[in-house]
């Protein structure tokens, strides 16, 4: 039991939010890369990360793991854009930071989202079993080219003169 929730309904809910977290990061960081701030939607992604992360580290677990180490990469990810969100109030080179952070925050939940994918989908299970294969490095590839997209273009809208986005 984790939080009172059987092992199998802590997962679900992990998942639920963690689909959140990505749903939400895309529309929110793709209208933060064209000027934009919808802030609610900024709200709910910056939160919905938050959960997951955290939530990630209470599923049991003996030693290290990969799952670890990307949940403590995200960690540090998310105090600085924290930082840059609430501390700074996204003023002057916090918003090039929180681009940034922001950015990196939702390639990692997408990077789990292909890694639990193809652990867990049996037709792509199928295509990479050991994680290895080019199908699984394909999508990684994708996932990895966009998400440096997608944070060059939001750098490149927050260093741009525009109104203070609220917060």
């Amino acid at each position: 039991m984790v939080l009172g929730l059987s092992l199998a309904a802590f997962t679900q809910l992990h998942t639920i939010i963690s689909l959140i977290a990505i749903a939400t990061g895309l529309i929110a960081l793709i209208a933060f890369a064209r000027g934009s701030w919808p802030a609610s939607i900024m709200q709910i992604f910056v939160w919905t990360t938050v959960a997951t992360t955290l939530t990630g580290f209470l599923f049991p677990f003996n030693g290290f793991t990969p799952a670890i180490g990307t949940g403590i990469v995200s960690s540090v990810v998310l105090v600085v854009l924290l930082f840059a969100l609430y501390k700074s109030k996204l003023q002057g080179r916090a918003r090039a930071v929180f681009a940034v952070t922001a950015s990196t925050s939702l390639y990692l939940n997408l990077f789990v989202l292909v890694v639990q994918s193809f652990l867990k989908i049996p037709a792509l299970h199928v295509l990479a079993p050991l994680g290895k294969e080019p199908p699984f490095a394909a999508a990684q590839g994708v996932v990895l080219l966009a998400s440096i997209a997608l944070g060059y273009f939001s750098v490149k809208a927050a260093r741009r003169r525009t109104p203070v986005f609220a917060v």
